[in-house]
């Protein structure tokens, strides 16, 4: 997979031109929720990106990132902004690219699979339910969903390329040998991830719990917990380490649905992820579809 950003897009509003280092600015916070770690990826220092920012928002008269415990995201107008500009980048894009919209999760994953492999592949890193609204506009080839529940409540047909759990992460020195230990805890809540099941699963035990927050990202609630003695919360295992205390009740599949399947090149990459790229699952702490079905 070959990842392209040579392509830029600037847009006219109000009558003023706002060019392309916002909008990949407005991109870079949407995915690494850190002011600072997004300057280091652009290449710029923290007072540049700031300073951008500030600038563009008033020009806009809108907030477009807001401050959320020690990171960023962006408010509901950044995103919408983001959205606007990923519309046209896309359509730029994808007459040589497939382009791929998903999870944290797994589109972490198909950028991890990047090596000596053919095709030209643009991946936008997002949560589910933002990725099936740029499918629905129709510029989004392939859907990658970190978890399934979206493709039953939209009755779409999707195809499993790997499987996780959840484990139980915090920084607090409780012991927790089994479910009941888990009385009374509070969490952080990620929208948009397979934590359903776990939740599903405290509630058919009467385990009572609280919800103390809902943030976007997974590693922003991992920053949380990491800083708190008694805060915990539920993270996918192939990603953090913890504690597997409802590994086999949180089991769940990653998965894809083809969007454009008349694209050149979409059955290929399916196709590619789903038997050679299987090795690759596998070394990224995923459990590969032949080994959950048990198929040699």
């Amino acid at each position: 997979m070959k990842f392209k950003s040579e392509i830029e897009v600037n847009l006219k509003i109000n009558g003023k031109i706002y060019d392309n280092k916002l909008f990949e600015s407005l991109k870079s916070i949407n995915q690494t929720y850190s002011q600072r770690k997004s300057a280091k990826e652009l290449g710029i220092s923290h007072a540049v990106l700031n300073r951008r920012i500030k600038k563009a928002e008033e020009q806009l008269g809108t907030q477009l990132v807001k401050i959320v415990g020690s990171g960023s995201e962006l408010s509901n107008d950044g995103y919408k902004l983001l959205e606007e500009y990923q519309k046209y980048y896309y359509q730029l894009e994808k007459e040589d690219a497939v382009v791929i919209a998903g999870g944290h999760i797994i589109s972490s994953l198909l950028e991890s699979m990047s090596d000596n492999v053919p095709w030209n592949i643009l991946v936008y890193s997002s949560d589910d339910e933002s990725a099936y609204k740029l499918a629905k506009k129709g510029v989004v080839d392939i859907l990658a969903l970190d978890d399934p529940l979206l493709a039953f409540e939209k009755n779409l047909d999707f195809i499993p390329i790997a499987y996780d759990y959840l484990t139980l992460v915090s920084s607090s020195e409780k012991n927790i040998m089994n479910i009941h230990d888990l009385t009374d805890l509070k969490f952080i809540k990620v929208k948009g991830t397979a934590q359903r099941l776990a939740w599903n699963t405290l509630k058919e035990y009467n385990i009572p719990f609280t919800i103390e927050k809902e943030v976007k990202s997974q590693f922003d609630a991992y920053k949380i917990v990491r800083n708190s003695n008694d805060l915990y919360t539920f993270l996918n295992a192939s990603y953090f380490n913890g504690n597997d205390v409802l590994k086999n009740a949180t089991n769940h599949a990653i998965s894809l649905i083809p969007v454009n399947e008349e694209k050149k090149d979409v059955k290929e990459v399916i196709d590619y992820i789903l038997n050679e790229g299987q090795e690759k699952i596998k070394n990224n702490k995923f459990t590969p579809i032949k080994t959950y079905l048990k198929i040699e």
